[in-house]
């Protein structure tokens, strides 16, 4: 893709602006896909599956490209508005960001939120073979009498909580991560617009609170783990509490598209299409 494209794809109105910035990564279960500008240059970009896989050199040389435009651009943008970039100190700026990740990392919450990873890991490796067993009456449950359309909806949900489970497990920690790496001065010359601090740790929070009602899915359909479960959403509680502490504003933040009513509307005009109606 050249820049020219690029700026043409990133004016087109049908994209809402930074609606990718503060979502939770799971673009096969988002409903905003075709407005989102991200998705959309994903797609441009790794239109192959060699080169989504991480492990190619396609993958790799794709990426490389992407980056080589992208500093071109900011190159151009900067030479419009006249700023010397060799009069920044972008080194610097780079050693106060690390400091920030890492204190970010090292916070209490973050270790939590760690802790809570490998809290996933160990639960799902103990019931590896229980597990295994139920997908296995998942893939038999097909015919469509009534007992067994019950039963395969119970194991459907149960096998869609372990996905929950799995694609938030790190992702909670990566969030509240970036929350807490937030620059206090900046934010205050910011003061005007929303803190993207309190955006990102309305995603973790929103992950947690998905990720509890995926725990307490499985504590029914386990129902002799129950003090494991209940340990494992009492973790996840304090981690809950803990960034509503820390980011008491976050539970109000409104994320582009999901929060501020455009992405109900196009759900609406893309239902009203599907139907027929004009």
């Amino acid at each position: 893709m050249d820049k020219d494209k690029l700026k043409q794809m990133a004016a087109d109105p049908q994209y809402i602006e930074g609606i990718y910035n503060y979502c939770d990564r799971w673009c096969e279960r988002c409903p905003f896909t075709s407005r989102c500008l991200n998705f959309a240059l994903s797609a441009e970009e790794f239109n192959d599956p060699e080169s989504h896989d991480i492990r190619t050199d396609a993958f790799w040389k794709r990426l490389e490209s992407i980056f080589a435009l992208t500093k071109e651009m900011i190159s151009d943008w900067a030479e419009e508005e006249g700023v010397d970039f060799e009069s920044l100190q972008l080194s610097e700026a780079g050693d106060e960001t690390e400091r920030h990740m890492n204190e970010a990392a090292n916070h209490p919450l973050a270790q939590r939120a760690r802790s809570y990873a490998t809290i996933v890991d160990e639960w799902f490796k103990k019931n590896e073979s229980v597990l295994e067993d139920k997908e296995k009456q998942i893939n038999l449950l097909s015919f469509f009498d009534a007992e067994n359309r019950q039963k395969r909806d119970e194991l459907v949900s149960l096998s869609d909580a372990l996905e929950v489970l799995r694609w938030y497990q790190f992702q909670i920690f990566v969030k509240i991560v970036r929350a807490l790496s937030r620059d206090p001065e900046l934010e205050d010359d910011l003061s005007e617009f929303p803190k993207d601090s309190d955006g990102s740790a309305k995603v973790s929070l929103l992950d947690i609170d998905r990720s509890i009602d995926a725990w307490s899915t499985l504590r029914k359909c386990f129902p002799g783990q129950g003090d494991e479960f209940l340990d494992i959403l009492l973790h996840l509680d304090r981690l809950r509490r803990g960034i509503e502490k820390e980011f008491p504003d976050a539970r109000s933040f409104v994320r582009p598209g999901f929060d501020d009513g455009r992405g109900d509307e196009l759900l609406h005009t893309e239902s009203r299409a599907n139907a027929g109606v004009k």
